[in-house]
């Protein structure tokens, strides 16, 4: 057992203990598991259930009334000059840090944005502008997801402030119920309707760029992450779902 496992396994027992039970057994365990393993679907909006190129319309509007920016691109071929014009549009320096997904760095920043300095790693405190891939986005509230792992540091969607995300239409999905459903189905599962070993540390929902009102209600953005938000949608709505297979 490991330690994470060892302490999961010593707050499970002082709940048990405080519900005067142990652990389930018979049905009341299959029930949880059945459960686990299909989750019920709560109510889903009318928003989220458009075709597909009505889905990524409105992931756009959504994204774009909360603040945040889009553009879409034909192939990916055209994410390396989209990046250098949206920061020559601000007036921003030409570097950015690639988070070192497959589908960025195969990408052939130097030919195509000559006058772009990239790397690639994890966002750090001096890093001022990162480019990540999504998992996917919900069109609903105009969110990308994007979940932890060697491909995609959660560093670079918090530290840089200003933060470009590249999605595939074709992964842009009507509800976060088919987001969840998604990830579960690229993460896998156990027998048993446990998650596998691999599920991530951290999933992220990411709608606008970071802000805040805790002051006098004054709306701050910036506050806790990336000032600027850029979504670039590339390719076909209604394409093959990748779901970011790749990373």
């Amino acid at each position: 057992m490991t330690a994470t496992n060892d302490q999961r396994a010593r707050v499970l027992t002082a709940i048990r203990r405080s519900l005067k039970r142990g652990p389930l057994t018979g049905e009341r365990l299959d029930a949880v598991q059945r459960r686990t393993a299909s989750p019920p679907r709560g109510p889903v909006p009318a928003r989220g259930q458009l075709g597909r190129e009505e889905i990524v319309q409105l992931f756009q509007q959504m994204a774009e009334e909360a603040a945040a920016t889009t553009q879409r691109l034909e192939t990916m071929a055209e994410v390396p000059s989209a990046v250098l014009s949206y920061l020559q549009g601000r007036n921003e320096a030409a570097q950015a840090r690639l988070a070192p997904h497959p589908d960025l760095t195969g990408l052939d920043w130097q030919g195509s944005a000559p006058l772009l300095q990239v790397d690639q790693g994890r966002g750090e405190s001096d890093t001022d502008m990162g480019v990540s891939r999504s998992f996917a986005g919900v069109a609903e509230t105009g969110t990308l997801l994007l979940y932890s792992r060697e491909t995609s540091p959660t560093t670079l969607n918090f530290l840089p402030a200003t933060h470009v995300v590249v999605v595939r239409a074709a992964e842009v999905l009507g509800t976060f119920e088919d987001a969840w459903d998604r990830l579960r189905a690229r993460l896998g599962r156990q027998g048993n309707g446990a998650w596998a070993d691999h599920w991530p540390r951290t999933v992220n929902l990411i709608t606008g760029p970071s802000r805040t009102a805790d002051i006098e209600q004054t709306l701050q953005l910036g506050a806790h992450g990336p000032m600027n938000l850029h979504v670039l949608v590339v390719g076909a709505a209604d394409a093959e779902f990748g779901g970011d297979e790749r990373g």
